[in-house]
């Protein structure tokens, strides 16, 4: 099996638990990786073959400690590039990941060191998503998601989903980034310094706020 196809799936199956604790199921995978059902039950069944995954058929699938560790390798690789994007050549945070899922693949250890040193070794990527470290580990704090917020609720925006470029722009024009607080207003809205400011469709269920 290519190794970049490997990646993608264990990327997957590591994203999916970071910000919920539901395993993903075959079906969610075939959704997230556009694939269908067939597909995904072969290559599962591949993976847990070589020790990378655990699955009962109509199941869930989870990572094991091996899976778990190439994952974050590939995730850390993917948001190093995703940073260094921004930081360095003036990427914005709806532009980077397209980018840094070709250049995961195909830079040097050597490259990644250097890129993560000159960096000063982040701890976040420019959506809020956790870096895990060299060895793997990563550093979270406690969250809720806005949508799940209670009214009143005021907290420091942690991770906003690079799922939809365009949610991003239209996030980024209201203010709502990475380490802004915020107080939930209702499904659809906020305040900004104490100021209501509506979001966009979707925005709920993309936007995590310390706990």
């Amino acid at each position: 099996m290519p190794s970049a196809a490997i990646d993608d799936y264990l990327k997957t199956i590591y994203h999916h638990t970071e910000w919920q604790t539901a395993p993903i199921t075959p079906s969610q995978l075939a959704a997230e990786l556009g694939l269908a059902p067939s597909s995904i039950t072969e290559m599962v069944q591949k993976l847990a073959a070589q020790g990378l995954v655990t699955h009962r058929p109509y199941g869930p699938v989870s990572l094991t400690a091996d899976g778990e560790a190439r994952a974050a390798a590939i995730i850390r690789r993917h948001r190093l590039i995703e940073t260094w994007l921004v930081r360095e050549f003036g990427y914005a945070w709806d532009e980077v990941h397209d980018e840094a899922e070709v250049l995961e693949h195909t830079i040097s250890d050597r490259l990644l060191a250097g890129i993560d040193e000159r960096l000063g070794h982040p701890r976040f990527d420019p959506h809020g998503d956790a870096i895990p470290d060299a060895a793997g580990v990563v550093d979270r704090e406690a969250f809720v998601l806005l949508g799940q917020a209670h009214v009143g609720h005021t907290g420091r925006v942690l991770r906003v989903s690079d799922r939809d470029p365009a949610l991003l722009r239209a996030l980024d024009a209201a203010g709502v980034v990475v380490g802004r607080s915020l107080t939930a207003a209702g499904r659809d809205a906020v305040r900004l310094d104490g100021d209501p400011v509506a979001l966009p469709a979707g925005a709920a269920e993309a936007i995590w706020l310390t706990a």
